[in-house]
């Protein structure tokens, strides 16, 4: 089935005059395509205006690097830019299948891992962890890496902006029936439906059912409630659906399909938040105790409620950290041939 993109042959032209230069790493199984050359320095006092300038500017190179037949329908990458201040070491716009997104929590962790280990930002030799401050859409993200003893990252752990519970035991009209679903904020929004009430298990055969489940929820909840961040405006509507089951004592394993109908591989970061958000105010998570969140290849992030935040428009807030791995997998130099057909390429799913 053809994505947002289009079909072969009806791609979008755009004039792109120069390589791409990327490096690719993945998080728990899921991609993450770094760009490190080739495109204008974003512009814009801070990253939620870089952001907005990447929309109007770089959509084609978006397109070009998620699309077939460079990328695929459930790619993810993101630009590295400047902090917002001095206080912070890096910001980042995100980007994926439908456009930008506000949070990533496996990017967050695969550019820490990127940053350190190729000296984009110096850490303190011999040392065993390092701390990284990164600028994102959804706010100023502190990151804790665990080095080896010969430098590399063996994990990053970052503590999210405050997450809070938006809606509890909303009801949607579905072609499934009435589902009930509770709605948190992550660094993005996410709607959080137990499988168990669908009659699925989290495995590959399902994901087809829940992609398309995860379409019409969408705009379903909208319809339903206000998704509205109460102090960022920028931050709205529903991202993703997390689609979860448990598996024991503060484990649970879950698929998270997010923008147009992509799956996300990894146990999802800011998701990760959302979970850790619904599941205190409902009593079943104390603060400190570890969570184990497992994604559909079986990866892992352990996360934990590390204390209460302040109340966000009148909801209870909650600080999380997400801890994952990160691993290289290669580098590329993309370009556009202005003779090419399909321009900037296609999706199919």
């Amino acid at each position: 089935m053809a994505g947002r993109e289009g079909t072969p042959g009806k791609s979008a032209r755009a004039v792109i005059d120069r390589p791409i230069r990327t490096v690719d790493y993945h998080t728990g199984g899921e991609p993450f395509r770094i760009v490190t050359g080739g495109v204008p320095e974003l512009l814009g006092r801070n990253v939620l205006e870089r952001r907005r300038w990447a929309m109007a500017h770089l959509d084609d190179v978006r397109r070009l690097l998620v699309n077939e037949p460079r990328g695929h329908a459930d790619m993810y990458g993101a630009f590295v830019t400047p902090p917002n201040d001095d206080w912070a070491q890096l910001g980042v716009v995100f980007f994926h299948n439908e456009g930008f997104s506000t949070a990533c929590g496996h990017g967050t962790i695969a550019l820490v891992t990127w940053a350190i280990e190729t000296g984009r930002v110096e850490v303190e030799p011999g040392g065993h962890s390092a701390t990284v401050t990164v600028d994102v859409p959804s706010g100023r993200l502190i990151c804790t890496a665990r080095l080896e003893d010969d430098g590399r990252v063996e994990a990053v752990r970052f503590r999210n902006v405050p997450s809070f519970v938006l809606a509890r035991d909303v009801a949607v009209r579905t072609a499934n029936g009435v589902l009930t679903l509770d709605v948190a904020f992550g660094g993005a929004f996410y709607a959080t439906l137990g499988v168990e009430s669908l009659g699925l298990r989290l495995e590959p055969a399902s994901l087809p059912a829940l992609i398309a489940l995860q379409r019409e929820l969408r705009p379903s909840i909208e319809r339903s409630i206000r998704v509205l961040h109460p102090e960022e405006p920028e931050l709205a509507g529903i991202y993703g659906v997390i689609f979860w089951e448990a598996l024991g004592p503060d484990e649970q394993r879950n698929v998270t399909v997010f923008a147009d109908g992509e799956i996300d591989r990894s146990p999802c970061g800011s998701g990760t938040s959302a979970r850790l958000a619904i599941l205190h105010v409902r009593g079943e998570l104390a603060i400190g105790a570890t969570f184990r969140h497992r994604s559909i290849v079986d990866s892992l992030f352990e996360a934990w409620v590390v204390d209460e935040g302040p109340p966000i428009g009148g909801h209870p807030s909650v600080v999380t950290e997400v801890e994952g791995s990160a691993f290289r997998t290669g580098e590329s130099l993309f370009s556009l041939d202005p003779r090419d057909p399909l321009g900037t390429g296609f999706l199919l799913r």
